[in-house]
């Protein structure tokens, strides 16, 4: 995870994403870095709009406090809807994290 920190943080200061930059962040954290993994975190991360990433990830703690609620609140015949909802963003989810998983191998 913390190679995707690094990354993110990279980012987020406006910085160049590239094997050196992450390599400088990771060290100034107190990680060695393995040139291996940074060298496919840069390629993977080169195709990919780092900004539209982060609109579009599925963000677990606001989903998950409304739906607890609507649960208790919601009638008996509306549940089945609220159900189908939350398996459609399971999926979604999953299908996100499958992407960042081919980054750790």
């Amino acid at each position: 995870m913390e190679y995707i920190y690094a990354a993110m943080l990279l980012h987020k200061a406006g910085k160049p994403v590239d094997e050196e930059n992450v390599t400088k962040v990771l060290e100034a954290a107190g990680v060695q870095a393995d040139p291996a993994r940074v060298k496919a975190l840069v390629a993977a991360l080169s195709e990919v709009d780092i900004d539209e990433a982060i609109k579009s990830a599925p963000t677990l703690m606001p989903a998950a406090a409304p739906a607890a609620v609507s649960e208790e609140a919601a009638p008996a015949e509306e549940k089945p809807a609220e159900e189908e909802k939350k398996e459609e963003e399971e999926k979604k989810e999953e299908e996100a994290l499958e992407g960042l998983g081919a980054l750790f191998g």
